[in-house]
């Protein structure tokens, strides 16, 4: 007897979800997601404000967008994210619908429904699309985990460290400031 075939789905399913349904596309099968709390808002905010502002104030090229943004990882149509916070500093791959390609920098905050796509499936698939630097907030462990796939570098931080962004030469994100 023949296995039960998984359904393949594309973008197009993920538009004709019913309207405030939070999912994301990998590799064609949908990954739902559920609303994010409080802490997770704030440190997002914490974070995307900082680095908007160190964009601003170099007169710098990128772009932060926060989720929901869409990111379009492949060409395939099977593959669509909505990472927590993204730098684009790349203008040609964005457009009203989100970003087409892999953003320069992306920061995932961890809530408990999404520790495993998180660290290993959004992991890979980043890595695999060439984003440069991929940063994994989690509150609840009191960890920062960057992974800088342009130097081939890890760091394992804490919410007392001022971690250093790879893709900026002199900026830094003291967490000992983000209080929630």
């Amino acid at each position: 007897m023949p296995l039960p075939q998984e359904k393949t789905y594309t973008i197009d399913d993920i538009y004709a979800l019913p309207e405030g349904t939070r999912a994301e596309l990998i590799d064609g099968q949908i990954h739902y997601m559920a609303p994010p709390g409080r802490k997770h808002q704030r440190i997002i905010l914490f974070l995307s404000r900082l680095i908007a502002d160190y964009i601003d104030n170099k007169n710098g090229n990128c772009e932060v967008n926060i989720a929901p943004f869409a990111v379009y990882l492949d060409e395939k149509n099977s593959t669509y994210v909505e990472p927590d916070i993204s730098v684009v500093c790349d203008k040609n791959k964005l457009n009203d619908r989100g970003c087409n390609g892999a953003p320069d920098w992306i920061i995932e905050v961890v809530s408990p429904g999404s520790r495993r796509m998180d660290y290993f499936i959004k992991l890979f698939k980043y890595r695999s699309a060439g984003v440069r630097e991929y940063w994994i907030v989690d509150p609840d462990k009191n960890r920062i985990l960057v992974y800088d796939f342009d130097r081939e570098e890890t760091g394992d931080y804490t919410f007392s460290d001022s971690v250093s962004a790879g893709i900026y030469d002199d900026f830094s994100i003291n967490f000992s400031g983000l209080h929630f």
